[in-house]
């Protein structure tokens, strides 16, 4: 028995036309299988796209105010954007126009007027490539252990996070946990014990890190790694007395840790408002250092700065 998806549950297409009839063709076409989003101009074709977070963009060439060659180049300029596959759709079939949007990152076109068929299978075939390269991404990105974001996600992240940061001129801070004494709970307990202890407290660490736009990674080994946006140092301080209770509640055995009966853990916290005298770098490297400073003064507690 086949299942129709529920229209919240199908992937979106952004449809993006000046006129409302070929709107109203690519809508019938189309909205059996996709939520389908509409913008009849340029700027509500970029709105739409940051807001609405479209899988595919059909994208006509010719309209009033931004033409679509200037709407692709700013979506693909826009990292929160720039991975949505545009096809262009055009009455214009001369060569030197499709080579113009390849250049700018058109994945194809689609001429006017619409065949049915080539339309459903072009959609199709993209659609199908984005959701594998999603997959792909996704892999790349994930610890496999823990499945919490890896050491790649977390160092693409603090890039962006940084820049967004230093334009807003709004607080970032970065956390590094370490789970104490790690090593002698591997040597005494076995690796396997140790794969599970990992597990959980991913999970429980990632439960803490929960806002839009923070983001908890494995940085690797038995260390973990948070990034904050607009938080203040008290706010971060917050946040690592919420991890500590959380991984203490936990109550995972630990006999042979000097800083607690359970497995627990150190915490590091660097904050600053960027500013072009400070890089990402210094801000780890603070952070890295404060975990230092917790480990020396007997683990199981948390040191911060603020530079």
């Amino acid at each position: 028995m086949n299942h129709v998806a529920a229209p919240e549950d199908r992937p979106r297409i952004l449809i993006v036309d000046d006129e409302r009839i070929n709107i109203n063709l690519l809508n019938a076409l189309l909205k059996s299988d996709y939520k389908i989003m509409v913008a009849t101009d340029g700027e509500q074709a970029l709105k739409a796209a940051m807001t609405g977070k479209p899988e595919l963009i059909l994208l006509d060439i010719v309209m009033p105010g931004i033409d679509g060659y200037e709407v692709c180049r700013r979506l693909k300029a826009t990292a929160a954007t720039q991975t949505i596959p545009v096809i262009f759709i055009t009455a214009m079939g001369e060569v030197e126009n499709e080579a113009m949007g390849f250049a700018l990152g058109a994945v194809d076109y689609i001429a006017k007027p619409f065949n049915s068929a080539v339309v459903k299978a072009r959609v199709g075939v993209h659609m199908k490539l984005k959701r594998n390269g999603d997959i792909l991404e996704n892999l790349a990105s994930m610890d496999a252990l823990t499945e919490v974001p890896n050491r790649r996600a977390f160092d693409q992240t603090r890039k962006q996070e940084w820049a967004r940061s230093l334009r807003d001129g709004l607080p970032i801070s970065f956390v590094m946990i370490d789970i104490d004494m790690f090593k002698q709970f591997n040597d005494n307990y076995g690796h396997g014990a140790g794969d599970a202890c990992l597990i959980r407290i991913a999970k429980a660490l990632n439960g803490c890190v929960q806002r839009p736009g923070d983001l908890l990674a494995r940085y690797g080994g038995e260390e973990f790694a948070a990034i904050l946006v607009n938080t203040p140092e008290e706010g971060a301080q917050r946040m690592a007395e919420s991890i500590q209770a959380t991984v203490a509640a936990l109550q995972i055995p630990h006999a042979f840790s000097a800083a607690a009966p359970h497995v627990s853990v150190s915490i590091g916290i660097a904050t600053a408002i960027p500013s072009p005298s400070l890089t990402a770098d210094m801000l780890s490297e603070a952070a890295d250092n404060m975990l230092y400073q917790a480990k020396n003064a007997g683990r199981n507690t948390t040191r911060s700065t603020q530079l």
